[in-house]
């Protein structure tokens, strides 16, 4: 009896030490992320300062050298550099990124402006990179070694391999013109779009909108413009998605308890899809934070080939002006945001799999 109360007394406790280890973790991934932004502002930093200063990247060769010079001491790029860090550093601090060199717009109010487009594109790209890697991977795990498992592999490389502005370009071609069934660019027609824009606290994300307005016809106008833009970039996320599923469901399908399920004659579907399918996703979601990170830099390219206007869009034509100023504010606020991201994703990682904390 003395015993079996021993080891009743014994659980309370590794719960208590489970939720310690768990807040824990996440105390030492939140705080991870102060020294990853510091230094990852400091090497933006610097690597803009490597050609000069911003204004005589931008205007130079098009204002008289006294103009020029005025500009600069104006702007204060003739000081030290590391007052000049410092002071930007402080205005990081304070969420103030600086001002637009081109069309003197606050860098911050240019990421809220059209941030938000490029939040829906990441978004519709994840929800076509599930319904094509994750099916197609268990597909490829069920049919290990067979003729069906080869092209989806091969499929999965080419997609993670092929150059996202060549894809997108070949979705075009093929979807836009040669067959004209989807629109060539934009995220919605102009009377739609004109429409969106016109609503009272839009918030920009033209599918929340379009329901907001109620119009089935805007929802529709939406969607169809996205298929493109998310067929690009999502493919390119599908393909690691399809390797990480594939991988992960044979190695469960030879794990002990699934062996005894086939022993006591569990149809090998329900196998597959019930006890094989959800250990497989948990790589996944701890790769999810990294792909944010492709799905940011891949909107760039994405965006620009279809003229989706979103921070991509925007970081490609400041970088096109040589505005500076923009591009640094731009790409910190992006790896702020996979910062972020990264530390939620591991939160996660760390509820549905408890090794993950120690």
């Amino acid at each position: 009896m003395a015993t079996a109360i021993d080891a009743a007394d014994l659980v309370p406790a590794a719960s208590a030490r489970g939720r310690g280890g768990l807040w824990r973790y996440i105390l030492v991934r939140l705080l991870l992320i102060i020294p990853t932004v510091f230094i990852l502002v400091t090497v933006v930093f610097l690597l803009m300062r490597i050609t000069g200063d911003p204004i005589t990247a931008a205007l130079g060769g098009r204002l008289p050298p006294a103009q020029l010079k005025q500009r600069i001491h104006d702007a204060g790029y003739d000081r030290p550099l590391i007052v000049q860090y410092l002071d930007y550093l402080g205005g990081v601090l304070h969420g103030d990124f600086g001002t637009t060199l081109t069309d003197h717009q606050q860098v911050t109010h240019v990421l809220v402006q059209y941030g938000s487009a490029t939040l829906e594109l990441a978004c519709y790209a994840l929800i076509v990179a599930f319904l094509i890697g994750i099916p197609f991977g268990l597909i490829a795990a069920y049919k290990r070694d067979r003729w069906q498992d080869a092209v989806l592999r091969i499929g999965a490389i080419l997609g993670y391999a092929t150059p996202i502005f060549f894809l997108g370009l070949v979705l075009k071609l093929v979807f836009s013109v040669w067959l004209g069934v989807l629109p060539v660019q934009g995220r919605a027609s102009t009377s739609i779009e004109l429409e969106l824009q016109a609503m009272p606290n839009p918030s920009g994300i033209y599918i929340i909108d379009a329901i907001r307005l109620g119009d089935p016809d805007a929802v529709g106008d939406v969607l169809w413009h996205a298929i493109l833009p998310a067929l690009a970039l999502g493919i390119l996320t599908a393909g690691i998605f399809l390797r990480l599923v594939r991988t992960n469901v044979i190695g469960t399908l030879g794990a002990q308890y699934v062996t005894s399920g086939r022993s006591r004659g569990v149809s090998e579907y329900r196998l597959l899809t019930r006890h094989a399918y959800r250990p497989a996703l948990i790589p996944i979601v701890t790769v999810i934070g990294l792909q944010i990170a492709i799905l940011l830099s891949g909107a760039v390219l994405t965006e620009t080939t279809f003229e989706w206007k979103g921070i991509g869009f925007m970081l490609n034509q400041y970088l096109q002006a040589r505005d500076f100023v923009a591009v640094q504010g731009i790409v910190i606020m992006i790896a702020v945001i996979v910062a972020v991201t990264n530390f939620i994703v591991d939160v996660i990682a760390a509820l549905i799999d408890p090794r993950v904390r120690y």
